[in-house]
């Protein structure tokens, strides 16, 4: 296996617990060639987060389903990918538009590079955009009521969207789980999907910004169906095969 980053080892770590129900630290040692040391570092690490439950000489499920990674941790993951994407998405938002950007860690690396925009509409229900765009005076945030999500820093709940409908937004910006033809978008959490699907109906172009992780991964439930996708970017990793599967029916995919 190649060498992976700190998150991402972590990650594939949770990933292997999911599937075989148990690792061992002898096992993942040899399987990532780092030491029963750092092996061990991880598992506590990932304890810490309530991700897994250690045991003697490994670690098991801390309970069904694949967990959620929080959002602090989700920003340390495919760092310089999702800079590019960030930048990519930036570069097609114009002054004067109204905008939608999620929650997701993509979602934010846009935000980051959109405060000299002026009269610049950003409707979000990330707390974190809100607060990173608190030094940009040309732009305007609107966010939706609803109840505070910890793990996504986020607003979830769909009672606060009916003052969003006088919005001409022009488009959306939206990470997920995974990204699937079948499936289309998806997301772990039923309820950060509740409250994108009727946003993706209110955009008039949906862009999904989404890392090579993401291509082939289906999450818990849809919030958007192939054909709602307008434009994709991604990173170089992502699967070719995978790309002209999309590209084939239509949407346009930019590759980072």
């Amino acid at each position: 296996m190649k060498e992976l980053y700190l998150e991402e080892r972590r990650q594939e770590i949770l990933r292997q617990v999911q599937k075989a129900g148990r690792v061992s630290v002898s096992e993942l040692s040899q399987q990532f060639n780092v030491s029963e040391v750092t092996i061990r570092a991880d598992l506590q690490a990932l304890s810490e987060f309530n991700l897994l439950v250690r045991t003697h000489g490994g670690a098991v499920p801390a309970g069904r389903g694949l967990p959620e990674l929080s959002l602090s941790l989700r920003r340390q993951q495919q760092v310089s990918e999702k800079n590019r994407i960030g930048e990519a998405g930036a570069a097609l938002v114009v002054d004067g538009d109204a905008i939608f950007l999620d929650s997701s860690s993509t979602a934010l690396a846009i935000a980051q590079r959109l405060k000299q925009r002026r009269h610049l509409t950003i409707i979000s229900n990330s707390l974190v955009i809100a607060q990173e765009m608190l030094d940009a005076p040309g732009v305007t945030v609107v966010m939706p009521g609803g109840q505070l999500r910890r793990e996504t820093v986020s607003l979830i709940g769909v009672d606060g969207l009916d003052m969003l409908r006088k919005f001409n937004i022009q488009k959306g910006f939206f990470g997920a789980h995974g990204l699937s033809v079948p499936e289309g978008l998806t997301d772990v959490s039923a309820a950060e999907a509740e409250v994108k699907r009727p946003l993706v109906a209110m955009c008039k172009q949906l862009i999904a910004v989404l890392d090579a992780t993401k291509w082939g991964r289906v999450g818990l439930a849809s919030f958007a169906t192939i054909h709602d996708i307008n434009t994709v970017i991604t990173d170089s990793l992502a699967p070719c095969a995978a790309i002209e599967e999309v590209r084939a029916r239509g949407i346009e995919v930019i590759v980072v």
